[in-house]
C-alpha cells in the first residue's frame, strides 16, 4: 500500500458550529498521528458555511504543536490570497519550530467565490504564477541585481522553507510542478477525471531540481469508510447534498444523515453530485482498501491523501477503519 495521508477541511454540520469544527482538528490530527498516516494537511477555503478552514497557517501551528510524528502542512496556501514574502516568513517560522515536519502546498486558485476573492486581494492584479516566482525568489535569494527586493532577507534567515508542493486539478499545475522540480498534489477529491493525464504529464516532463531529484505525485481522493458498505452509503448522503447546495449557490452547513437521505434530488442535481464524487471511494473497510490500492496503481500516485467531508465522530471512525484495513502502523494498537 502506498503511504496514506489526510486532508482536513473542518466540515461544519447543521448540529454544530464552525468553532466546533475547527476544535476537532487537533484531536483528529493526534489520532491520525497515532494511526500511522504520513501527513496531515489543512485546506484553505473562504466564505463557505460548510468548511471552516480559512486560516490553515494558524491551524498548522497548533496541530504541529499537539502531534509528535506526522507531517503537518497546508493543502494549500492559495497564492492569490497571500503576499509571497509573508508566506516565506510564516513557513520558515513553522519549520524552525517543527523541523522536518512541515509541508507547504501552494495553490493557484483563490479557494472561494469571485467577490470574496476580491475582498482578500483588494484589487491586486498580479498573476498567481508571478506570486509563485516571487516566493521562490525570496526563498532562494535569486532576485536580479537591481531588483528592489534583493536587499530583503526573510526571517528567520537560518531556516529554509519546508517541502514545497504544487497543487492542481488540471495539466497547468502539473506542468508548473514538473518544470520547477517540485512535488505535485492533484485534487482528485473534486476533479478525479483529470488525474490520470495530469499525473502522467507531471512524471513524463519532470525536471530534477535542488529541491527534488525524482518526481513525486500525491493524489487526493474522497473516502468514506463505514462499518460496511450500507453504513458508508448512509454516511456519504450528506456529502452529496452539500455539494449540490454549494454548486447551486445554497449556502448552508452540512445536513444530517437523516435530512440528506430524505432529500429528493432533481436529475440536474444528481448529475452535479455524481460529477463531484467521480472516483470517490465509499464502502466498508475491505472495499475501501481494495479500491485505494487499485486507484494508486491506475493513476500512478506515489501517495494518497484522503478527504472525508463527514462532520462529527464518524469522520474519526472512518480514518480508523481505513488505517486498520491498510495495516498502518498504530492502527491495531488503537483497535486494542
Amino acid at each position: 500500500m502506498v503511504p496514506l495521508s489526510v486532508l482536513d477541511l473542518s466540515p461544519v454540520s447543521a448540529a454544530s458550529s464552525p468553532s466546533d469544527a475547527i476544535r476537532q482538528s487537533p484531536p483528529l490530527a493526534r489520532l491520525c498521528d497515532h494511526l500511522g498516516y504520513t501527513r496531515y494537511w489543512i485546506a484553505e477555503h473562504h466564505n463557505m458555511p460548510s468548511i471552516a478552514t480559512s486560516s490553515p497557517e494558524v491551524l498548522i501551528a497548533h496541530v504541529a504543536a499537539t502531534t509528535s510524528r506526522i507531517r503537518v502542512g497546508a493543502g494549500g496556501i492559495m497564492l492569490p490570497n497571500h503576499n509571497p514574502l509573508r508566506v516565506v516568513e510564516m513557513f520558515r517560522t513553522l519549520e524552525a519550530l517543527h523541523p522536518g515536519r512541515i509541508d507547504l502546498g501552494l495553490g493557484r486558485a483563490p479557494g472561494t467565490d469571485p467577490v470574496t476573492a476580491s475582498a482578500l486581494r483588494r484589487g491586486a492584479a498580479d498573476d498567481p504564477n508571478e506570486r509563485l516566482a516571487e516566493l521562490l525568489a525570496f526563498e532562494d535569494a535569486t532576485f536580479p541585481a537591481l531588483h528592489p527586493y534583493r536587499t530583503i532577507t526573510p526571517m528567520p534567515s537560518d531556516v529554509r522553507l519546508p517541502e514545497i508542493w504544487m497543487l492542481g486539478s488540471t495539466l497547468t499545475g502539473a506542468a508548473i510542478a514538473a518544470s520547477l522540480g517540485l512535488r505535485y498534489a492533484f485534487a482528485g477529491h473534486f476533479a478525479m477525471r483529470n488525474a490520470t493525464a495530469a499525473i502522467a504529464w507531471y512524471k513524463d516532463h519532470f525536471k530534477p531540481s535542488r529541491r527534488l531529484s525524482n518526481a513525486y505525485a500525491m493524489l487526493a481522493v474522497t473516502v468514506v469508510c463505514g462499518a460496511d458498505d450500507e453504513h458508508a452509503a448512509r454516511l456519504a448522503a450528506p456529502i452529496r447534498l452539500a455539494i449540490v447546495r454549494s454548486r447551486t449557490g445554497q449556502r448552508a452547513p452540512i445536513a444530517s444523515v437523516e435530512d440528506a437521505l430524505a432529500y429528493r434530488f432533481t436529475p440536474d442535481e444528481q448529475a452535479i453530485a455524481a460529477e463531484f464524487l467521480q472516483g470517490a471511494i465509499i464502502g466498508g473497510p475491505d472495499l475501501v482498501h481494495e479500491r485505494l490500492e487499485r486507484l494508486a496503481q491506475q493513476k500512478g500516485a506515489d501517495e494518497l491523501m484522503l478527504s472525508a467531508l463527514i462532520p462529527g465522530d464518524e469522520r474519526f471512525r472512518s480514518f480508523e477503519r481505513v488505517a486498520a484495513a491498510a495495516s498502518l502502523a498504530g492502527a491495531h494498537q488503537q483497535e486494542a
